[in-house]
């Protein structure tokens, strides 16, 4: 804990407890009003019985905090993750910390890298296609609908192996379930203030969750119990590669322990990358220049059937893909640091004890780094090249997000799939804007757009000038 004699850099005199509620309410525009008045680092309570979070934008500090993680002057504790243990589970790898996090880390990582994640290329191109073949062609829809819909049925076949049935229906409609009791400003708040957590039965707030959550829990316990009764080292899903996989000391992961992992990617795994993905296409469809651009970039690929290694490298859909990222990060923090031995930063001298947080939002947003922050540039990821500490979307250190290459390779699949075979328009010219949606940040307003056609050849037709039509 921070000794409360250590003066902390730039402390909020707010009361704890309003500290909290703006930070639940509106976490961004807090970040902003404080960087404005403190600059780069400053002291927030986001809970009040929680240690008070120092918070940093610095790109040196974040580099000597991130870097660090070996060497004894910061530490990333699991234990201060409670938040996410709550949510996820006390073995998931966000809430777990040192040797267990690492002995974790590396027994998720094989499915995430390399030739393993290759393989999912033709599941979220397929699943991708399927989703919009169901949509009509002039009848508006929620693009985030859309984009949750695809991601949701691409890591419940990527994680079981599912096909189309009962069982893959069933288990998405309950992750969607949880998801959404923990998205509102009432699910936040629950997870922030443990006395609302009230179990008054299926109709109140946390009874609703806690049901959906048991539900949950029973579909992956058969799903686990099933697979290591019917071991099979052909299959190449991810619940059995992660049964099958063995840490050091030849030990497997325990139920519990796959459960935690499995929740956190069935959660974690699709709602950042529906996300991201809405916003893309926001962004392209609002900006005519913008689409233009890549729907050029995309006709070179034979309609979007090119191999995989060379759809990732596209120079422009990489930069929107970036630049999707930068402007509004879904993950607003970094994981926390935690301050081992006396150390000053960005001219604060702080005391072990000292929690820190790296602010993701606050750094894609620094006019030093990009100029113009609020504007949408995709022409920035191909003037230069960002370092690690000023790009950041999925964190750093040992905490950086282990599902990265995948979430991207997901953006890039679905967005080439979508612009080669459908012409899309957004319905209405108003600004959408983020807002905090459970841990994490995603649109203000529904994004609805409209199907105009589809393409009925491999030749990308550019001759739809408008990016919007009113509602």
């Amino acid at each position: 804990m921070t000794k409360t004699n250590i003066e902390l850099p730039n402390n909020s005199k707010l009361p704890a407890f309003v500290q909290a509620i703006q930070w639940i309410v509106a976490p961004l525009s807090m970040m902003e009003s404080c960087a404005k008045r403190y600059g780069d680092i400053f002291t927030l309570r986001v809970s009040p019985k929680r240690t008070p979070i120092v918070f940093i934008s610095n790109p040196q500090a974040l580099q000597e905090i991130l870097t660090s993680d070996s060497n004894k002057y910061f530490s990333a504790p699991g234990e201060t993750n409670v938040i996410f243990a709550t949510l996820l589970g006390e073995y998931s790898l966000m809430s777990l910390g040192g040797v267990q996090h690492q002995r974790q880390r590396q027994l998720l990582t094989p499915p995430f890298h390399g030739e393993r994640m290759l393989s999912y290329t033709k599941v979220i191109n397929d699943l991708t296609r399927e989703v919009m073949e169901g949509l009509e062609v002039g009848k508006p829809f929620s693009v985030r609908d859309v984009t949750q819909a695809i991601t949701l049925r691409t890591i419940v076949k990527a994680v079981f192996g599912f096909d189309e049935g009962s069982q893959a229906q069933s288990l998405e409609v309950f992750v969607n379930a949880i998801t959404n009791q923990l998205t509102s400003p009432a699910g936040v708040a629950m997870l922030y203030f443990p006395g609302l957590r009230k179990d008054w039965g299926a109709w109140s707030p946390w009874g609703k969750y806690l049901q959906c959550r048991h539900e949950t829990d029973k579909q992956l316990h058969e799903q686990i119990k099933q697979r290591r009764e019917q071991a099979d080292s052909s299959k190449t899903d991810i619940l059995s590669l992660l049964i099958s996989a063995r840490d050091e000391t030849g030990e497997p992961m325990t139920d519990k322990e796959l459960r935690d992992e499995l929740m956190a990617l069935l959660i974690a795994g699709q709602e950042t990358t529906a996300t991201a993905l809405a916003w893309a296409l926001y962004w392209i469809h609002k900006l005519p220049e913008v689409r233009e651009k890549l729907l050029i970039e995309i006709a070179q690929l034979n309609g979007g059937n090119a191999d995989v290694s060379t759809l990732t490298k596209l120079p422009y859909l990489n930069a929107v893909c970036c630049e999707t990222l930068r402007i509004y990060p879904v993950a607003m923090l970094t994981f926390p640091r935690r301050v081992e031995k006396p150390v000053k930063l960005c001219g604060w001298d702080l005391e072990p004890g000292t929690l820190l947080y790296g602010s993701i939002y606050l750094t894609h947003h620094r006019d030093d780094l990009y100029p113009e922050p609020k504007m949408f540039k995709p022409e920035r990821f191909l003037e230069r090249q960002f370092s690690p500490y000023e790009f950041l979307p999925f964190g750093g250190g040992v905490r950086r997000c282990i599902g990265a290459a995948f979430a991207l390779l997901e953006m890039k699949v679905a967005l080439v799939k979508i612009l080669s075979e459908y012409s899309l328009l957004l319905v209405g010219h108003n600004e959408v804007k983020p807002k905090r949606r459970g841990l994490v940040t995603a649109p203000a307003s529904p994004i609805n757009m409209v199907v105009i056609g589809k393409r009925v050849n491999s030749n990308i037709g550019l001759n739809q000038k408008g990016s919007s039509i009113l509602a």
